[in-house]
């Protein structure tokens, strides 16, 4: 129909048609289709659909070909296609996307010969892209040109929160309040939510709690118009239980709830029950939980976290953590590997190991995952108690989870198997490490010599004090004492030390 010599032309309908059809299709636009799309558009009335024609543009971005969507778009205008703003929104949007500051800069110039006029979200890719840069001053520059009468635009809420965000990511919050005078002042534009959010946020950032409390109160009077939303509260909270302010924290919280402008969450609580923990007011903590209870706000397993982690930190597990963590299975929180984790630490710390294995078996029986770490607590724990036959327990049970020891798991065993007197697992683990990869550190070697030398095994001990010389250099870990109270037992024990024993000293 398109052929130089058809005698019968596509006419308007059937160009839609067929410009729809290739429009919508998912598949990669092939350069047959595009091409036949130029055809077209040097016949009249193309594109027939600006939305359809923004979607092409934004399909052909999506899958990489830029170069090919920025081609095409000047082929279609160069062929007489019309062009309009949307259509040049998404091509500045994907440039901006890949940083090609120098074709963004080209189109919005060329935009003014093309006849198109910039909208308001023309101007609001411009801005977001020049306030990432980091080129703020050049942002202002485009909002003064937004405002200017022959414009046509005028800026919104978003663009200003843009540029505000902007100008106080590069620690300009002076210049970002100014920017919000200038917006209710010159522009009749309100304030939201996330504007308020954006200077609460930074004002915490840096320290200026009083600050950004004043800005709350002003912003958020009955004639300004800006509702409260959760997050603003959590945010200021957050900043006061930082600085130690948990009182101020307190009385937000209050307010919170008073003013019922938005709704209490774990969040809030979670912030607050840490904070508490930290600054050993444990009563308090524990009254905040009850809260949340009596409130009806979802205890969920962050809550349960920050509480157990809390009374571990503190030694106290014993008070209220394993009791707490009973009563939220009660209630259907349940309890991660987190949890566990550190219950197992807790309970390790103080000496509760055999609460603390229980805890390990219940991770096992709830199929949570079990980290190493958790492992290596218990096995340092009960080596520690001289039980090494658990310690050897749990590191088999290891092996069955589908850890591979490291080496601290190895060097809690040897040490404990070095304690005890049975150097058959010692070798055994000696001989595992190796298989496994793991090399031996400067405890492990201590443990080894140190368990040797009180079995008055000394020239074992000195084997294993010179291959801790060619594996390690002693001289690189400070072991020169170390190296000569060895030779005075050695000495003294009736073990001259032989001319090897010297080089390892003397080098």
């Amino acid at each position: 129909m398109i052929c130089p010599d058809s005698t019968t032309l596509p006419d308007a309908a059937t160009r839609s048609i067929v410009f729809s059809g290739l429009a919508k299709r998912s598949h990669p636009h092939n350069e047959g289709s595009l091409a036949l799309l130029v055809k077209i558009a040097m016949m009249e009335n193309f594109p027939p659909n600006v939305v359809l024609f923004t979607e092409l543009i934004n399909k052909l971005c999506r899958r990489g070909a830029t170069s090919r969507a920025w081609d095409f778009f000047h082929e279609v205008k160069d062929a007489g296609g019309s062009i309009e703003a949307p259509v040049c929104n998404a091509l500045l949007t994907d440039l901006a996307a890949i940083q090609d500051f120098a074709r963004m800069n080209l189109l919005f110039s060329e935009m003014k010969g093309f006849g198109v006029r910039p909208n308001v979200v023309t101007f609001g890719i411009l801005i977001n892209h020049l306030c990432k840069s980091r080129r703020l001053n050049d942002a202002l520059n485009v909002l003064d040109a937004m405002s200017s009468p022959d414009s046509g635009v005028s800026p919104d809420t978003i663009i200003f929160n843009t540029l505000i965000d902007g100008l106080c990511n590069a620690g300009r919050l002076q210049d970002g309040l100014s920017l919000l005078d200038r917006m209710k002042s010159s522009h009749a534009c309100d304030p939201d939510s996330v504007t308020l959010g954006i200077f609460i946020n930074h004002l915490c950032k840096s320290r200026r709690l009083d600050h950004a409390l004043n800005v709350l109160d002003a912003m958020s009077s009955p004639d300004s118009g800006v509702s409260l939303d959760t997050i603003i509260f959590n945010t200021l909270i957050y900043g006061l239980c930082k600085a130690g302010r948990l009182q101020d924290g307190l009385s937000l919280l209050d307010r919170m709830k008073s003013s019922h402008a938005c709704d209490l969450d774990s969040v809030t609580y979670n912030t607050l029950i840490d904070a508490f923990c930290k600054a050993v007011e444990l009563d308090m903590a524990h009254e905040l939980l009850t809260r949340m209870e009596k409130e009806r706000v979802a205890i969920d397993v962050v809550t349960l976290n920050t509480f157990v982690n809390g009374m571990c930190r503190l030694g106290m597990i014993g008070r209220w953590a394993t009791a707490l963590f009973d009563e939220m299975i009660k209630e259907g929180v349940s309890p991660d590997s987190g949890t566990c984790s550190t219950l197992i630490c807790g309970l390790t710390q103080v000496g509760k190991l055999d609460d603390a294995y229980s805890n390990l078996s219940l991770m096992r029986q709830n199929d949570f995952r079990v980290d190493i770490k958790s492992y290596n607590t218990l096995i340092n724990g009960f080596s520690k108690k001289k039980r090494s036959d658990k310690a050897f327990e749990i590191h088999d049970e290891m092996y069955k989870a589908g850890l591979r020891p490291d080496v601290f798991t190895y060097t809690s065993l040897i040490d404990a198997f070095c304690k005890a007197g049975d150097f058959s697992k010692v070798d055994k683990f000696l001989n595992e490490m190796v298989d496994n990869g793991c090399k031996p550190n400067v405890v492990t070697y201590g443990a080894l010599i140190n368990g040797y030398c009180k079995a008055g095994d000394l020239e074992q001990a000195m084997k294993i004090f010179k291959s801790m010389d060619v594996s390690m250099g002693l001289k690189n870990h400070n072991m020169s004492d170390k190296a000569f109270e060895l030779m005075d037992k050695m000495s003294l024990q009736g073990c001259k030390p032989d001319y090897v024993t010297m080089d390892v000293l003397t080098g």
